[in-house]
């Protein structure tokens, strides 16, 4: 039988320890600080360096990094941003995304248990993962919820976020309990929320595509002979979209992007694709990014200018980038979703408790 023991009160000389409160870190990948040369160098420079991102040899790399790609690629990276920074709040759309997705989240729990915090990092720039869970144990938060904002696993996005947060924790005398959300690529409200938020897109047009591409970020082919099952996750969330939308191989295709270095990715390419299909005689077509949950610069600048300028230069007439789920009604129902399953056991009494 458990006992209820009253809070006992502290000594005079006790050190602060405030505790029982719960964490939700939601984590994206990140965002440059500003355009400019320097910004994009440092934030190239942390994303880059990163052993999972770039899987070579480390002194061949660091050769190449600051000889050639620190010093040609932050300039037209910049130019890339400017295309889509939010001026207004002077920050890249993927800061504003996620903040406004943790908002919508804390105002969502706020009443399931008053004990909730949430709060959200980027593992490239700022905020860093290791101040905001810093932060969430300084406001007594010893359970600790950490939410890797990618439906699809990789070693290159989910699992660098653990190490940062694995690196932080080394740090502290008191580590909180910590649990990592498990990717959702095949989760029935997280696949149902897709369709219906393209559904709904794609009634808005003044023109029905010929072909849909589901257009995931690439990796390294070797990725996937190493053992990362992001490829099989990708496959799997396009043939769950193509069975609840009833479409065909035919019609919703999977495809994949941001191709970097000469090593192949994984394939077909989104940007060959959408040249093929544009010079096969397509006219009409939308892409969509399941894989990503905020719009960014691979979103909003790679699909949406770049891409849209491929298809309509090899003869293609219109072209659709579908925007991400965001922080829509239906993008919070995935996170909520999400984050209650990993919840469980925190915010409600354990099964056979007394």
């Amino acid at each position: 039988m458990s006992v209820n023991v009253p809070d006992s009160p502290r000594p005079a000389d006790h050190p602060d320890a405030a505790c029982g409160r719960i964490g939700v870190l939601l984590v994206n990948l990140g965002t440059p600080e500003a355009t400019d040369y320097w910004s994009m160098r440092a934030y190239l420079k942390e994303f880059l360096s990163d052993r999972r991102v770039i899987e070579v040899n480390r002194v061949v790399w660091w050769f190449i990094l600051n000889a050639i790609v620190l010093t040609k690629r932050p300039g037209p990276k910049g130019r890339d941003y400017d295309k889509i920074w939010n001026t207004a709040r002077g920050e890249g759309p993927l800061k504003t995304i996620t903040r406004e997705q943790a908002e919508r989240l804390s105002a969502d729990l706020a009443g399931v248990d008053g004990r909730i915090i949430v709060d959200f990092a980027m593992r490239y720039g700022k905020p860093p993962i290791a101040e905001r869970l810093a932060a969430l144990q300084k406001q007594g938060c010893d359970r600790i919820l950490l939410v890797p904002l990618y439906p699809q696993y990789a070693a290159a996005t989910s699992a660098t976020v653990c190490d940062a947060a694995f690196d932080a924790l080394k740090a502290m005398r008191w580590q909180p309990a910590l649990r990592v959300a498990p990717p959702w690529h095949d989760d029935p409200v997280y696949i149902d929320a897709l369709a219906r938020d393209l559904e709904r897109h794609l009634a808005a047009l003044d023109f029905v595509p010929e072909v849909i591409l589901a257009s995931f970020h690439g990796v390294p082919q070797s990725y996937l002979a190493k053992g990362d099952p992001y490829h099989c996750q990708c496959v799997k969330t396009a043939r769950l979209l193509r069975a609840r939308l009833g479409l065909g191989e035919d019609r919703l295709r999977l495809t994949f992007q941001s191709r970097f270095g000469r090593e192949e990715w994984l394939q077909p390419y989104t940007d060959f694709t959408v040249r093929a299909l544009a010079e096969s005689g397509v006219k009409r077509l939308a892409v969509f990014n399941p894989g990503f949950v905020a719009d960014c610069l691979e979103t909003l600048e790679e699909i949406g200018v770049e891409n849209r300028d491929i298809f309509l230069e090899a003869g293609g007439e219109s072209f659709a980038a579908i925007p991400c789920l965001n922080a829509t009604d239906e993008g919070m129902r995935v996170i909520n979703r999400v984050v209650a399953r990993e919840l469980a056991g925190w915010i409600t009494p354990a099964a056979g408790a007394d």
